[in-house]
């Protein structure tokens, strides 16, 4: 995972109208809630491309783990 820099960067997004006016009049910070969404938005896509581009390895790993048991399972203490 890289390091997180601290940087802002200024932007135009379009927001629909009303939400907009909304969270203004409720004191939400438009730009970090933005912030935030869009980094968990970020995370949750790596996450699911490491899954589809890993899914061959995985899904061979679990038949191997299925048909032979787990690696190293003879010297395990629990």
């Amino acid at each position: 995972m890289r390091p997180s820099i601290n940087t802002t960067k200024s932007t135009n997004i379009t927001l629909s109208s009303d939400v907009l006016t909304e969270a203004k009049a409720l004191g939400i910070n438009i730009s970090q809630s933005c912030d935030q969404f869009l980094r968990e938005l970020v995370r949750s896509e790596r996450e699911r491309r490491w899954q589809q581009d890993n899914a061959g390895f995985i899904a061979a790993y679990n038949q191997t783990v299925a048909n032979e048991g787990l690696p190293l399972d003879s010297w395990r203490s629990f």
